[in-house]
């Protein structure tokens, strides 16, 4: 009903106050676009979050969201320096054998815990013991699979024996350690250890709103030195439209931009004067992946024709604008891994109709292939809020319109997609993407042991050849000895498309400009973040 105070007015009048009031949202809206954002904490980095946490203790904290949080809160014995060259962490130094059987692990001395305790050898033994537990529901458990003992020299020397050679050591003792004498006999599933985590990282847990936000604070005693940006803020945005506009008002400083926002809405004089835009190759890749124990996607030939009905570069054109490259398997172009003969299965829908034949699938009259009179209809699930994914599902969706497959979408939210969907294989496909480790080493995600709940491998993958070489890349201590073993991987695992290997994105960060000493390097960005710092003075935050 109209509100009768303007249904008086005359129709004329009408409009002119319509024209007014819209000229006046044009005006403010422009103002705020060129307006400076509103910094209320200029010494708080905030960073928006599509999705919550879910669990902080590193060796739980298999999912983005609980990665990146956790990353600030522990150290590992080891890390990747901005040329990614591993180097100490918690371990200052150490000496690995001439066989390369044994590590000799050398701790740093006045390292402490967020609780004042002193960090020892104790602690990274009782963390290795938890990662193997077989009782504690953690992914990483093979990172460790050759280790023979770990034996503790003295309170600051540690020895690690392999029963063979394994490659990605120093890596893996990367992995956060945890404190013994707050963790021993505990529970760690609980929510009430994981939301209040004990790490010596450089932050440590200020607050936790769930679906909300994760406050970290600086920690004072962290061993290189306290970091000049005293507080963290995460504020779960779970969609990019709202979280660009917080970022343009001041209320967050740092997001991924989608490739429209980073071509089109963060251009020009004002982006320019107060942000600093980022752009390289992100390490990781989009895939839509099947669950292998489906009857419909048990057929390798099914998958081939999925995979050549998918226009990959016209994804690429209208979800990425250009903005990442193809991908072909389970290592990116900047991997080492990668294996630049494999060409993948470019489109072709004649060849998909053929190997779909061929298969047992047929077209019916309504234009839909069957076999045995089921039709060819499966659910594709993907998370919520991000837009790049949803935009992929959809074009995917049309292309395999055309040889007669009918895809529905279903979005979810992040952590109920990961514990409630795919870690109980309660899933046909699923569209999501992997962050790689930057030694090739998949076993986690590939070999046919990790399929347990919690792990990785839940398309439930089997290749016998690529078990034989997963173990096979991990006893070659060389890149000239390991690299055509992960290139035969590559190949195999393109062959048999357990995922369509989609897209690998470009990184699109933007952060405000009053953050300085942020450099890019090899490695992404935050290497180095306990050295960015805040101008005092107001005048140098945009210069």
């Amino acid at each position: 009903m109209e509100d009768s105070s303007i249904g008086q007015i005359p129709n004329l009048l009408k409009g002119f106050l319509f024209l007014s009031i819209v000229a006046l949202l044009l005006i403010s809206g422009l103002c705020a676009c060129t307006r400076e954002p509103d910094i209320k904490q200029p010494n708080t980095l905030t960073i928006a979050s599509l999705a919550d946490a879910k669990r902080l203790l590193p060796m739980l904290a298999s999912d983005s969201a609980s990665a990146s949080i956790a990353g600030h809160l522990f150290n590992g014995l080891t890390k990747y320096d901005k040329d990614l060259t591993i180097k100490g962490d918690l371990a200052e130094s150490w000496d690995i054998s001439a066989d390369g059987l044994v590590i000799t692990f050398n701790l740093r001395k006045q390292v402490l815990w967020h609780d004042g305790r002193p960090f020892t050898a104790d602690d990274v033994i009782f963390t290795y013991q938890t990662v193997t537990n077989p009782k504690v529901p953690t992914p990483y458990s093979s990172n460790y699979g050759p280790v023979s003992s770990v034996e503790k020299v003295d309170s600051h020397t540690l020895r690690v024996t392999y029963k063979e050679p394994f490659a990605p050591s120093l890596e893996a003792w990367g992995m956060g350690i945890i404190p013994r004498h707050v963790y021993e006999g505990r529970d760690l599933r609980a929510p009430e250890i994981n939301r209040n985590p004990i790490g010596t990282g450089p932050y440590k847990m200020g607050e936790w709103v769930s679906g909300q936000k994760i406050v970290l604070e600086a920690f004072d005693k962290y061993y290189e030195k306290k970091p000049n940006i005293p507080k963290i803020i995460t504020r779960i945005i779970p969609d990019t439209a709202t979280m660009f506009l917080e970022l343009k008002f001041g209320g967050v400083d740092y997001m991924g931009l989608t490739p429209p926002q980073y071509k089109l809405q963060a251009e020009g004089d004002y982006f320019k004067r107060y942000f600093q835009k980022f752009r390289y190759p992100s390490f990781s890749y989009t895939y839509l992946g099947f669950n292998l124990e489906n009857p419909l996607f048990r057929d390798k030939r099914v998958r081939q024709a999925i995979s050549h009905a998918i226009d990959k570069e016209e994804i690429i054109a209208g979800v990425l604008m250009g903005y990442g490259q193809i991908c072909t398997g389970p290592f990116p172009p900047e991997s080492w891994a990668y294996n630049p003969r494999v060409e993948g299965f470019p489109k072709n829908l004649e060849r998909a109709l053929e190997l779909l034949a061929q298969a047992g699938w047929k077209p019916n009259s309504a234009g839909i292939i069957e076999k045995s009179g089921m039709p060819f209809r499966f659910t594709v699930i993907t998370n919520q809020g991000n837009d790049a994914r949803l935009k992929t599902a959809q074009i995917i969706k049309e292309q395999l319109k055309k040889i007669g497959i009918d895809m529905t979408i279903k979005v979810l939210e992040w952590q109920a997609m990961l514990h409630e969907f795919i870690d109980k294989k309660r899933f046909e496909a699923v569209i999501m993407g992997w962050s790689l480790s930057r030694d090739p080493d998949a076993y986690d995600i590939w070999h046919s042991t990790k399929t347990k709940e919690g792990e990785f491998n839940f398309v439930s993958y089997k290749n016998e050849e690529v078990d034989r070489l997963l173990l096979e890349g991990r006893r070659r201590f060389t890149i000239e000895q390991r690299k055509g073993i992960y290139q035969r991987i590559h190949e195999i695992i393109a062959e048999d498309q357990p995922y369509i290997f989609l897209y690998v994105p470009d990184a699109l960060p933007v952060l405000h400009k009053r953050f300085k000493g942020v450099q890019r390097s090899p490695i992404g960005i935050w290497y180095d973040l306990i050295n960015w710092h805040v101008p005092a003075n107001k005048i140098e935050w945009y210069q």
